[in-house]
């Protein structure tokens, strides 16, 4: 089986905290992705999804302009690169999400989502 460094996403979309809903929706719309996540000088803080987004706007009419700081997930569940795919689905369903990030040795290396793990399910 599959582990999850490969098939995870290296190309890591990064905003910080003071990002609005409204440039993190731009972002993600341009880099065609259903999360962003959110840096504290080298440290993962959160990651905002488009979930994140719908649940701003319904609360707040003026959420496009709030920081995303108000609406990520902080301190995310993250997973190894030397996973098991079978491990990344797992505690994606059993959390309710579908992004993933990815950490080795202290450092983000990766993103992997329900995306990645259905194509690479597909591929056996």
């Amino acid at each position: 089986m599959a582990t999850v460094g490969d098939v995870m996403s290296r190309t890591l979309v990064k905003v910080d905290p003071s990002t609005t809903v409204a440039e993190a929706a731009t972002v993600m719309a341009q880099r065609r992705v259903g999360s962003v996540l959110i840096m504290e000088a080298d440290s993962l803080a959160g990651i905002f999804t488009e979930r994140d987004m719908v649940r701003a706007i319904s609360q707040s009419a003026d959420a496009p302009s709030d920081e995303i700081a108000h609406y990520m997930t902080h301190s995310p569940a993250t997973i190894a690169p030397d996973a098991d795919t079978g491990d990344a689905l797992n505690q994606m369903v059993a959390g309710g999400f579908r992004h993933l990030p990815v950490v080795a040795g202290g450092a983000l290396v990766g993103m992997v989502s329900m995306r990645d793990l259905a194509a690479a399910e597909a591929d056996d």
